[in-house]
C-alpha cells in the first residue's frame, strides 16, 4: 500500500497524488466479423498519472498495439471511453499534448535528418523550431543532420521518430518498442532522457519486448494478456510479489541424504535438484528454507530475487 494511503484517509492521498493524464474506463475493441471476429482489448481499465514512466507488457496477440493506437486516437474503442488530459485522444494529439514514438513508418527517405525535423517542427508554430536545436541534441542528431534518412540504420531512424515526437513539447510520450534497433550505448542514453523527462513531469508509457529494459526504466508495469490487464503495479513489487526466490548451497557432508528427501517433500519447494554437492531449488518461503539449510549446516548459501522475466512468464502462461 502506498504510504500515503497508510497515513491519510484515501479521498486526501487521492488528493495528494499527480493528477491522472490518461483515463481508459471499459474499453473494448473487436477486429472481424463472425468466425473471425477477435476481441483484441477485452474490457480494461486503466489511469496513468503526470510524471510516470509505465511499461505496457504481453505477449504478441495480448493488445498492447491495439491499446496504444486508441490512446493515440488511430482507433476507437467499440464500448468504454479513452480520455488524454480530459479530451478525445485526436484532439489531444492535434494539440501536441500527446507523441508518440512508432517503430516504423513517418519518414521520408530523400530528406536529410535534419530537413525533416525542421519540417515537423514547423508545423507546430514558432516554438518548436526554435526548440529543434536541443531536440537534435538530446536525440543525438547532431552529428547526423546532413544525412539522407534513406541512409540511416534502423537505430538512427527510431533516434530520428524519437526528435520527432519531442518538437511539439508533447505532456505525454508513447513509446512502441522505442529503442528496436539502438545499441546499447544509444539505448542507455535514450532512456536516461526519458527518465529526465518524467523527473520534470512528462508521462511515459512504452511497449517493448525487452522485459530487462522495463525493469530497469519503468517505475510501474501493466502486464497484458488476452487482452485484459493481469497484473499492474510498481515494477520492484511486482517482480518480487510474482514467482518463487530461487535458492542455492553447499551441502554439509553427510546432510545430503536426510535433507533433500525432507526439502522435496515440503509444498513451498519446487525445482529441487543437487549436483556435486551444490543443492539448487525454487520457494516462495526462502526465508524459512535458507534458515532450514543454515542450521543443517550448508553453506555459500545464495538466494536470488525473481526477474520480471519469472513474473511475466508466471502471468502469461496459459
Amino acid at each position: 500500500m502506498n504510504t500515503i494511503e497508510q497515513d491519510v484517509p484515501r479521498h486526501v492521498a487521492s488528493a495528494l497524488l499527480p493528477e491522472p493524464v490518461i483515463e481508459l474506463s471499459g474499453v473494448t475493441r473487436h477486429f472481424g466479423v463472425g468466425a473471425q471476429r477477435v476481441r483484441a482489448v477485452d474490457g480494461i481499465d486503466l489511469t496513468v498519472r503526470r510524471g510516470e514512466i509505465v511499461a505496457l507488457l504481453g505477449p504478441n496477440g495480448a493488445g498492447k498495439t491495439t491499446t496504444l493506437d486508441m490512446l493515440l486516437g488511430l482507433t476507437a474503442p467499440d464500448r468504454g471511453s479513452v480520455q488524454v488530459r480530459g479530451t478525445h485522444p485526436a484532439r489531444a494529439a492535434r494539440a501536441g499534448t500527446i507523441a508518440a514514438v512508432l517503430q516504423t513508418g513517418g519518414l521520408l527517405s530523400d530528406l536529410t535528418v535534419g530537413e525533416t525535423v525542421h519540417l515537423i517542427a514547423s508545423l507546430h508554430g514558432r516554438g518548436a523550431l526554435a526548440r529543434v536545436p536541443d531536440v537534435m541534441q538530446r536525440a543525438d542528431l547532431e552529428h547526423l543532420a546532413r544525412r539522407r534518412v534513406a541512409k540511416c540504420s534502423g537505430g538512427e531512424q527510431q533516434r530520428v521518430r524519437f526528435a520527432l515526437a519531442l518538437v511539439a513539447a508533447p505532456e505525454i510520450l508513447v513509446l512502441d518498442e522505442p529503442t528496436a534497433g539502438m545499441d546499447v550505448t544509444a539505448r542507455r542514453r535514450f532512456w536516461d532522457v526519458m527518465r529526465a523527462d518524467a523527473d520534470a513531469g512528462r508521462t511515459i508509457v512504452f511497449a517493448t519486448h525487452y522485459l530487462q529494459e522495463a525493469e530497469q526504466f519503468a517505475r510501474r508495469t501493466v502486464v497484458m494478456h488476452h487482452g485484459r490487464i493481469v497484473a499492474d503495479g510498481a515494477t520492484d513489487q511486482l517482480r518480487t510479489g510474482v514467482g518463487a526466490r530461487t535458492i542455492a548451497a553447499t551441502l554439509a557432508e553427510g546432510e545430503q541424504d536426510p535433507l533433500v528427501p525432507l526439502l522435496r517433500s515440503a509444498p513451498d519447494v519446487t525445482d529441487l535438484h543437487v549436483d556435486a554437492g551444490r543443492i539448487t531449488l525454487r520457494t516462495a518461503n526462502s526465508d524459512a528454507v535458507a534458515a532450514r539449510l543454515l542450521a543443517a549446516g550448508a553453506h555459500d548459501l545464495e538466494i536470488a530475487v525473481p526477474t520480471l522475466e519469472t513474473a511475466f512468464t508466471a502471468l502469461t502462461e496459459d
